[in-house]
């Protein structure tokens, strides 16, 4: 998928080796970005670590001329895994992790950093690919605009991808798939969900993870990601956090007429993989960083400077008074 965003056709066997040694290749980290990561304190939000380690990498390499735009982009898919769990261990943990996973594809090799020492089976790696592929790209939601609008500028990638993970790191955007476990997990039955839910809708607290601005109905990658749970649910023995979400996607149905997105399911199944939640926002970077480089190419191919035309509401014509006759 990430080969496809990035070069517009999928690749055929060789191509697809190739890319997967670049991606192995591009995850180490330089020396001085160890150090800049390992500055930044535990308190810190990983969107924001994410923003600074691509703010700085961008220094560190930078991109000399736009046709180095696909090797860049391939650079980041590859290295922001190793940067988010870099800083998640050593901060969290105080240990330095080692960089090499040897995992050929992007989602094994983050439950490896994620969870060293431990064999990583296959159902969890499908899981977690699965909603990387459906993360992967959106057409023209707030994070990829806000990148086109920086390329218009013809500034580099590595500011045009730092501008979409700042937009994404507002609560508006991203973090809805966080939300939405928080709010699975402080309930302990189905049967309490109505009355719950019904009592937030009252007092207009927003419900995350349902609705969405292109799809009226229903999203369709949220079936996809609600089978995958279902499976999980069965075999991790947690059918109780399953019907608890199955209730609340019901009674939000029956009381808004509204159905969950795709980050609806996507936070109980991140959860279902041990990931702990402040990283599940962050794992929409670590895929969508395809899709918003793939913009940021599609913008420099036919580039225009964005500049929107603002409809001005304010005051009319005021006098000018002096500064001595001012009160």
């Amino acid at each position: 998928m990430a080969y496809l965003l990035l070069n517009g056709a999928l690749p055929n066997s060789s191509q697809y080796q190739k890319f997967l040694e670049e991606l192995k290749g591009g995850r180490s980290l330089p020396p001085r970005l160890r150090t800049v990561l390992e500055q930044l304190p535990s308190t810190t939000h990983p969107m924001y670590v994410l923003r600074t380690a691509v703010s700085a990498l961008g220094c560190m390499e930078p991109e000399s001329n736009e046709r180095q735009g696909v090797k860049v982009a391939t650079r980041l898919l590859a290295i922001l895994p190793t940067c988010l769990l870099y800083w998640y261990q050593f901060a969290h943990h105080g240990h330095r992790i080692e960089e090499e996973s040897g995992a050929t594809d992007i989602a094994s090799h983050f439950l490896t950093l994620l969870h060293p020492g431990y064999k990583i089976d296959e159902t969890s790696v499908l899981a977690l690919n699965t909603t990387l592929i459906l993360y992967a790209e959106h057409e023209f939601n707030a994070s990829t605009f806000a990148a086109r609008v920086t390329t218009g500028t013809a500034a580099d990638i590595y500011s045009a991808v730092t501008t979409a993970i700042g937009t994404l790191s507002g609560p508006l955007h991203g973090g809805a798939n966080e939300e939405a476990m928080e709010l699975i997990a402080s309930m302990s039955n189905a049967a309490e969900v109505p009355d719950r839910i019904r009592k937030m809708l009252a007092a207009k607290e927003k419900i995350m993870g349902f609705g969405h601005r292109v799809y009226k109905q229903h999203d369709p990658r949220s079936d996809i990601v609600k089978e995958l749970v279902q499976r999980f649910a069965q075999e991790k023995g947690r059918a109780q956090q399953f019907e608890i979400a199955q209730a609340i996607e019901q009674t939000m149905l029956q009381e808004k007429k509204l159905y969950p997105n795709v980050d609806f399911y996507a936070g109980l199944l991140y959860h279902f993989l041990d990931i702990p939640s402040g990283l599940f926002t962050p794992i929409f970077v670590l895929s969508r960083v395809s899709g918003w480089c793939a913009h940021i190419l599609e913008q420099r191919a036919d580039n225009r400077l964005i500049r929107p035309v603002a409809e001005y509401v304010g005051p009319t014509m005021q006098p000018f008074i002096a500064l001595a006759d001012r009160k």
